[in-house]
């Protein structure tokens, strides 16, 4: 069953305006030294749509709400069934915290792993961008959508697991459980030679002891930041900002997510798909499904006759192998679930 979008959205792009400020990326997870506006990869032969790198399709209608029937149609195909959840950024946006091709995704290119590890002035730049960044992102509390998914659990979802590519740790402070952080998690930062796990929040009070200046000036630099679509230019020129090495070993610390060009955990990926094949269907929550990280889990679906619903604002990669397409925003679409439940 393919569903279409019938109605304007009752919220305005005008209103989510503010809601994702770049500071909530902690100094641009994604955003490295290379300058917004370059061309993005060409997509995947397999692309059905043409999907940015970061920012909004071209093109595509955002804004539409599908109908009370096709959301009631649509749950009725997960009622009953173990269901495993995949989620994206679009989760989180109303807690503050910016999507990547969303219609108010702000365009960037991405960091990639080889960057951070093979550039000393990668590094740097990110955590004095990061250092900006954390402390708006470290008080993002759970949103409506986050707290509805962990009240329709376990009836009418029956949930093997939430699998979610975000990093902020925001289901698991709702309520979900299980999760499965399968890009990581912010809030750890791992040693790239030992394998070490620490608690960001250590990292952070050490970078403000190790850049003074910047401590000082850490409130105004954050909200210059929270208003400038592109950062802060003068964070960007931080050449000289110190960062410390792991403490066990002298290694690189990174933090504890997966960037372009790097693999998630094995581990991780194992789990995850141990939750699928669990499943009886998958829901896609506020995922584009650009990377291939989250669409694999679509297509394995789909290739094991599992339905897939898919909820969210604009087109996403996985639109194709949708059994039920719901268009909207999530905390009304799941409103709509948990009145029908």
């Amino acid at each position: 069953m393919s569903t279409s979008s019938t109605s304007p959205d009752p919220r305005s792009a005008s209103s989510r305006a503010g809601l994702a400020g770049p500071a909530a990326d902690v100094g641009r997870w994604f955003s490295t030294a290379a300058r917004a506006g370059a061309p993005a990869a060409a997509p995947s032969a397999r692309s059905i749509l043409r999907m940015p790198a970061w920012g909004p399709v071209p093109g595509a209608e955002y804004g539409q709400l599908s109908s009370e029937a096709e959301s009631a149609a649509a749950l009725e195909l997960l009622r009953g069934l173990p269901v495993a959840v995949l989620t994206g950024a679009g989760m989180s946006t109303d807690s503050g915290l910016p999507d990547y091709r969303g219609r108010d995704a702000v365009p960037r290119m991405p960091m990639t792993y080889q960057e951070f590890m093979g550039s000393d002035l990668s590094r740097r730049r990110y955590w004095a961008r990061s250092t900006v960044g954390w402390e708006q992102f470290r008080t993002a509390r759970p949103n409506a959508a986050h707290h509805l998914l962990a009240q329709l659990a376990p009836e009418p979802l029956d949930v093997t697991a939430v699998i979610t590519q975000n990093v902020d740790g925001l289901h698991q402070e709702a309520g979900s459980d299980p999760v499965i952080d399968l890009h990581g998690r912010l809030d750890r930062v791992r040693c790239q030679s030992c394998d070490a796990l620490s608690a960001r929040a250590g990292l952070h009070a050490r970078l403000l002891q190790l850049n003074p200046e910047l401590a000082v000036r850490l409130p105004d630099l954050a909200r210059d930041a929270a208003q400038a679509p592109d950062g802060d230019a003068e964070v960007d020129r931080t050449s000289t900002f110190r960062y410390p090495p792991c403490p066990l070993c002298g290694g690189i610390l990174k933090p504890d997510v997966v960037y372009f060009g790097e693999s998630a955990r094995p581990d991780v990926v194992a789990q995850s798909f141990a939750a699928l094949e669990a499943s009886q269907a998958l829901l896609v929550l506020g995922s584009s499904l650009t990377v291939q990280s989250g669409l694999r889990f679509v297509r394995a679906a789909r290739k094991a006759d599992k339905p897939v619903v898919i909820l969210g604002d604009g087109p996403t990669r996985g639109d194709e192998h949708a059994t039920a397409r719901l268009h909207g925003r999530l905390d009304v679409l799941l409103r709509r679930w948990a009145g029908e439940a």
